[in-house]
């Protein structure tokens, strides 16, 4: 059932009823996102919050020059939007697109607001994904002003082991703010440590 991780994360953090999940799977949108399509574009106005049900997505910025600057790597059970265009629903920035073939649900912005009100709990669990959200930004430009790109990359991994084998090393290179070239010569670095230990 493809809203099934949606209950069990919901669930994780607050108590939702059947009854009110009900409500909640009676507004959600499905897709099915191709690698490489983008369901979100720079100028568009973020109408919905992406739930990833299988797959995994990237957000990021473009600058002037065109090269691109990842934010984010969504994986199953992870929420993706441009947050600031979602909440003040003007044009964003971010671009989102497919990494693997993908499988998102979609609760859209006007849907939200309505289940706050009818669904208490749920405002609590919006709170602590924003607050979280928040913390992962603030940690994230703290890391980049004060940690190497090894260990950028060492804290990536730990988190997510398998990053590697599902995502490509210029997404990986771009989200740890360095060249791909930089991020093979840590790899080779870090595969040498382990043969001398």
């Amino acid at each position: 059932m493809e809203t099934q991780l949606l209950y069990q994360s919901l669930n994780s953090y607050i108590h939702i009823s059947e009854a009110d999940f009900a409500l909640i799977e009676a507004v959600l949108g499905k897709r099915n996102v191709k690698r490489k399509r983008t369901i979100l574009n720079r100028g568009e106005i973020s109408r919905y919050l992406y739930f990833v049900v299988a797959g995994s997505l990237r957000s990021f910025t473009i600058d002037p020059s065109a090269s691109e600057h990842v934010i984010q790597f969504a994986f199953e059970g992870h929420w993706v939007s441009d947050l600031s265009s979602f909440i003040t629903q003007s044009p964003g920035e971010i671009v989102i697109e497919a990494i693997e073939d993908s499988k998102v649900l979609l609760l859209p912005h006007h849907e939200l607001d309505l289940l706050l009100d009818k669904i208490p709990a749920l405002e609590k669990f919006f709170r602590h994904l924003y607050q979280r959200a928040y913390v992962a930004l603030q940690k994230r430009v703290s890391m980049r002003e004060s940690t190497t790109a090894k260990e950028r990359y060492k804290e990536l991994i730990a988190k997510h082991p398998n990053i590697i084998k599902r995502i490509p090393l210029l997404s990986i290179a771009s989200y740890l703010g360095v060249t791909a070239e930089s991020l093979s010569r840590i790899r080779g670095n870090m595969a040498n440590e382990r043969k001398v230990e």
